[in-house]
């Protein structure tokens, strides 16, 4: 199912390149500021009385809010972005489990000096809204609260960079900030004490892509990769994706997968798929 979901996803983006290549540089960007902002409420549920043929209530719900202000006066394009996520799942008689849990506020400014790839400075923070559980344990163990863990990134680089698709890649600045769960910033080097605190050198690249792939169909995807200097061979990796069906104005069907590789979180590999009918507006 892993495989079949990151081939269809793929597909997405292979079959889609003269949406990117055909849009003049800077074709839609506006001198002064522009605000954009999205909000959303995802709903999933199973009712069942007096069912014979086994099962039990679920009730899945789920908020996103997506906004942004960019600001362009040639040569410089000031992008910010602040995207949050919240999701809690109930079954049968259980209490609701979180399962979607993340803010993250980026900046991004670029020098547009007219070559292929422009010089860019950028920085971000993420961190989980709420506390984390393991609920695979009984009771259930707590594994992150509001930054802890928390991450900034400072790049600095080349971004390729168009309306609907930007991709750069940069020297990056990585700190991970913990108070109470260590395990994601601990040294194994040093297996004497437990560190509060990690600093990482290496390089970064941030991939982002809009398709208009038909008439209300919409795909959206950021990837996200970095590695250490000192540990090239291991990179961590985000890979977000969203396909949206848009029913009307307000209410759609979105498919969401999100693929985490973090090897201070988990030696596995993270997947989460979600399909639910939302109601989408549009605030700017």
């Amino acid at each position: 199912m892993k495989k079949f979901l990151i081939l269809i996803l793929l597909s997405f983006v292979v079959n889609n390149p003269a949406q990117i290549f055909s849009q003049k540089k800077d074709s839609v960007y506006k001198p002064g500021w522009t605000p954009r902002g999205v909000i959303g409420f995802n709903l999933s549920q199973v009712a069942l009385s007096n069912w014979s043929q086994g099962g039990e209530n679920i009730l899945s719900l789920s908020g996103l809010s997506n906004f942004g202000l960019d600001h362009y006066k040639k040569p410089w394009l000031f992008k910010n972005s602040l995207i949050a996520t919240l999701g809690s799942t109930k079954s049968g008689g259980g209490s609701f489990q979180t399962n979607d849990n993340i803010v993250s506020f980026e900046n991004v400014l670029i020098y547009k000096v007219g070559w292929a790839v422009d010089p860019f400075i950028a920085n971000e923070i993420r961190t989980g809204i709420l506390n984390g559980y393991d609920y695979k344990q009984d009771p259930a163990i707590q594994t992150a609260s509001f930054f802890d863990p928390g991450y900034v990134t400072q790049s600095i680089g080349f971004t390729f960079d168009r309306p609907n698709f930007s991709s750069r890649i940069g020297l990056a600045f990585k700190e991970t900030f913990t108070n109470k769960f260590r395990q994601y910033s601990d040294d194994v080097n040093t297996p004497d004490k437990t560190e509060a605190f990690k600093f990482q050198t290496g390089v970064e690249s941030v991939t982002e892509a809009k398709y208009n792939v038909a008439e209300n169909l919409f795909y959206t995807s950021k990837l996200r990769l970095f590695s250490a200097f000192e540990t090239l061979d291991v990179w961590d990796v985000g890979w977000d994706n969203t396909i949206t069906a848009k029913v009307n104005d307000i209410i759609a069907v979105n498919l969401n997968v999100l693929l985490i590789y973090e090897k201070a979180q988990s030696l596995k590999t993270q997947l989460k798929e979600g399909l639910n009918l939302g109601i989408s507006y549009t605030v700017f």
